[in-house]
Formats: C-alpha cells, sequence, structure tokens
C-alpha cells in the first residue's frame, strides 16, 4: 500500500472509498443497505465514530468520518470485517437473492487469491484514506459524495438518494443520522 494511503493522523477526518471486490453490485436489496446503516449506527454509539457524511452505492460506500478513539484505521477494519460476514450471512439466508450462489462463489473466489483470507472476502482491500485539512477540503469531498449517485445515473437530485447524507444537509428524513460539521456553514 503506498505511504499517500494511510492514516497518519489518528485524530484526523478522513474521507474514504471502497468498494465490494470485483465491484459486484450487492447492495441492490433493502436487507443489504440495512446491514451498513445499523453497522454505522453501532459504530457512532459504541466504537467513537464520528460520521460527517456519507454515501452507500450499490458496489461501494463513501464516508468522511473521524475515530474519537484516535484509531481510524481501527475501525474501518473492524467495520469493514463486520459488514462483510454479515452481508455474505444475509445473502445466505435470503431465499429471494437470485445472484445467491453466483455472488457466494466470486466472494470465494476472491478470498482465495489472498492468503490472508479465510473463506470468503467481500470487500477489496484498500481504502485510500485521505486526510481532509481544511473546510474547502471537506466541502470539495461532501459534494463528491452526495453527487455520486447522480454521476451514476440513478437519481437527478442528490437528496433523492436514499442511502446519502446529501438528505441530512437538507433536512429531511433520512436513513442515517451524522455529526455536526459546523465550520462548513
Amino acid at each position: 500500500m503506498s505511504r499517500n494511503y494511510k492514516f497518519h493522523n489518528p485524530a484526523g477526518v478522513y474521507f474514504v472509498s471502497f468498494a465490494t471486490v470485483y465491484w459486484i453490485d450487492v447492495f441492490i436489496r433493502q436487507k443489504y443497505f440495512e446491514v451498513l446503516a445499523n453497522s454505522i449506527d453501532h459504530c457512532r454509539k459504541e466504537k467513537g465514530m464520528e460520521l460527517f457524511a456519507y454515501c452507500f452505492m450499490p458496489s461501494h460506500a463513501h464516508l468522511i468520518f473521524r475515530s474519537t478513539n484516535n484509531d481510524p484505521s481501527g475501525l474501518l477494519r473492524d467495520f469493514k470485517k463486520h459488514t462483510s460476514k454479515a452481508v455474505i450471512k444475509a445473502i445466505k439466508q435470503n431465499p429471494r437473492e437470485s445472484r445467491k450462489e453466483w455472488m457466494l462463489k466470486m466472494f470465494k473466489k476472491a478470498g482465495k487469491e489472498k492468503k490472508n483470507v479465510e473463506t470468503y472476502q467481500f470487500w477489496q482491500h484498500h481504502n485510500k484514506p485521505i486526510e481532509l485539512w481544511s473546510p474547502s477540503v471537506i466541502k470539495q469531498k461532501v459534494d463528491y459524495i452526495h453527487k455520486n449517485p447522480i454521476h451514476s445515473g440513478f437519481v437527478t437530485n442528490p437528496e433523492d438518494w436514499k442511502y446519502s447524507s446529501a438528505r441530512n444537509f437538507v433536512g429531511e428524513n433520512t436513513v442515517l443520522e451524522i455529526d455536526e460539521i459546523g465550520f462548513l456553514s
């Protein structure tokens, strides 16, 4: 991993993106989105995550966050480990999942390619954390995150994407609470 893609400042605010292996569109079912949302809620309540912006897309996620425990790497590692197991379990238990065998086969194939994976690999290993050092850089990344569903052709307005903090920013009901970024006002 490049030195540019590490958590150098444990107290910093970071932008991260991470994707499923092979960019598989897993998050097209409500049940799988709920795993991500519930995991973020847990991290906010129990693991010291401050969440400032997010967007969950069919094959990847974007977050702007800070670890109040000064362990952003460990926080993200635990989040990804938990969500990978929970989503794979949800896929296995979903009797209506038409792509079940194919997805499990692909996760198993990805796992065989990595020596440190027991059976399934769900997420790609890299996160590409970028420390956000100024209000203008944070605003740039927030805009990028919120416009992601527009660029992908899913919606015409950022707040129309259910799994995005764009809704929080306009005061609408939303899936997840976010923490205040007071200095961006």
